[in-house]
């Protein structure tokens, strides 16, 4: 199978690319994830996740890649977006801002096949219900540092697990790759053909 060039630095979704067993280099674009206040969640995801294609295509030049994957997720309680938290007072507000609520997580994927540059885009999401936190607990979390890297604060496959009530949609769409939605943009390109 040709190389997939995951345009992330993200270790989670590293992992899911090895349990897939694909063959693939990862490389962090470090692109600017500011947008338009007034997008959705859904295209805001969109736009950062073919940024992220973009930014790598621009760095391989005239060396297009066979194929390139970008991923991003937001996490949005209401009308309030919110990224991966700047420090640990940014991450304790977050964590009061998830307790009790519902709150949305967006996952959005993009794949480009060089041969034709050909880009598909598909968007994952899930409704999430978090516990009322106390704020022992929310301190003690911040503490753990696992809330580093996460979007909204909270790193459901660590710790974090504990302080959700239920999931309605994809896990691994909330992790940072919902795999069905990728699985099948991959089978639709022709990549296991």
């Amino acid at each position: 199978m040709d190389t997939i060039i995951l345009a992330s630095g993200s270790k989670r979704r590293q992992d899911y690319f090895k349990l897939l067993g694909l063959t693939f280099s990862a490389i962090a674009t470090n692109i600017d994830e500011s947008c338009e206040a007034d997008l959705s969640p859904s295209a805001m995801t969109e736009e950062l996740a073919q940024r992220k294609v973009k930014k790598a295509l621009e760095m391989f030049g005239e060396r297009r890649p066979a194929w390139i994957c970008g991923a991003d997720t937001v996490v949005s309680v209401g009308n309030t977006i919110m990224g991966k938290p700047e420090n640990e007072a940014d991450a304790a507000r977050m964590l009061h801002l998830l307790s009790g609520n519902e709150h949305q997580v967006t996952t959005s994927v993009a794949l480009y096949r060089g041969k034709d540059a050909y880009m598909d885009c598909r968007t994952s999401v899930s409704i999430l219900k978090a516990a009322k936190l106390s704020e022992k607990e929310i301190d003690w979390y911040v503490s753990t540092g696992e809330w580093q890297g996460a979007a909204g604060g909270l790193c459901i496959q660590g710790k974090g697990a504990i302080f959700i009530d239920n999931i309605n949609g994809s896990y691994s769409g909330i992790v940072g790759l919902p795999l069905r939605e990728f699985y099948c943009m991959l089978k639709d390109a022709g990549y296991f053909s």
